[in-house]
């Protein structure tokens, strides 16, 4: 059992800051950290950069009100284990709060301390053994990605999320150059060992709060919330220097190369999921050619 216990707490009111800070004083054999961010948009973005082991969350906040509070951080971290926190006792709104993901559901005015650390320590534990059954059948098994059936769940939430925010998104297909050769060169247990190459350059590029799936054998797909507008070329720059960097600090037999495409999904138009992902396909085929083109040309002179 981890007995240093790291909790974000996304609540704007000091007074209730104050009281749950106190509630979560050390306990023998037990440790709470506890960091406190008063908006939603800031506390997203706070959970991308750290990792927390629980999340309390004020439904009310400057910036977020209500239930779509809790589906937003829910969309973009499934595995983070939350416990609402409301000034209102509404039962319904806790049952409605379960059904969205939160595994707990408190009423400020009734928590005490053993009730409060109880509900995270169950939260934790629950969200564990939830999140390994899920990954059952959401993962793949080589990578650690999600597989197709995975990716294709998770996005169309995220797909959703971002027509009810307006946000733009980005879909990215990645393509692992010559799988075939290594496998014919090498055999395939080191075709599987570049497939895991590849999954861990494209873990180590983006974001933990973005989708990244394995949908094909040598393919994957990446679902990228725009939240700072990027352009093709600077993804495309920083999976090269990604992939860079894994080829100083790791000798392979084969040259680990990448073909992506990227495709900007506006949410004010009619585009769909498979469209974008079909145009992000046909990009990524185009740099794939080019790749070979560029080196038969080289071949020749």
């Amino acid at each position: 059992m981890n007995t240093h216990i790291k909790i974000l707490l996304v609540e704007d009111n000091p007074g209730d800051v104050r009281i749950i800070r106190e509630m979560l004083l050390d306990i023998e054999g037990l440790r709470f950290e506890t960091e406190n961010i008063r908006k939603l948009t800031e506390g997203l973005k706070r959970l991308s950069e750290v990792k927390f082991d629980a999340l309390l969350l004020d439904l009310g906040l400057p910036d977020s009100t209500g239930m779509n509070t809790l589906v937003r951080v829910v969309s973009q971290y499934p595995d983070l284990p939350i416990i609402v926190l409301t000034g209102l006792a509404d039962e319904q709104a806790g049952i409605r709060a379960v059904h969205q993901g939160a595994q707990d559901y408190l009423t400020k005015g009734e928590i005490n301390s053993d009730l409060l650390i109880r509900s995270i320590r169950y939260s934790i534990e629950r969200k564990r053994l939830l999140t390994e059954m899920r990954n059952l059948s959401l993962r793949d098994h080589l990578t650690g990605l999600y597989n197709r059936r995975g990716f294709f769940a998770l996005t169309e939430q995220r797909f959703k999320m971002a027509r009810r925010e307006n946000t733009r998104l980005l879909f990215i297909i990645a393509d692992l150059d010559g799988l075939k050769a290594i496998n014919d060169t090498y055999g395939h247990e080191l075709g599987d060992h570049a497939i895991r190459d590849a999954a861990d350059v494209l873990k180590d590029t983006f974001r933990e709060s973005d989708i990244i799936g394995r949908i094909g054998g040598d393919e994957f797909a990446i679902v990228v919330a725009e939240n700072v507008p990027e352009s093709a070329e600077t993804v495309s720059a920083r999976l090269r220097d990604k992939i860079d960097a894994f080829k100083k600090e790791h000798l392979r037999h084969y040259q680990l190369s990448i073909s992506i495409g990227i495709a900007h999904c506006d949410p004010a138009s009619s585009c769909s999921i498979d469209e974008m992902l079909a145009n992000a396909d046909e990009l990524m085929y185009q740099q794939k050619k080019a790749k070979y083109t560029d080196g038969a040309s080289q071949k020749a002179d």
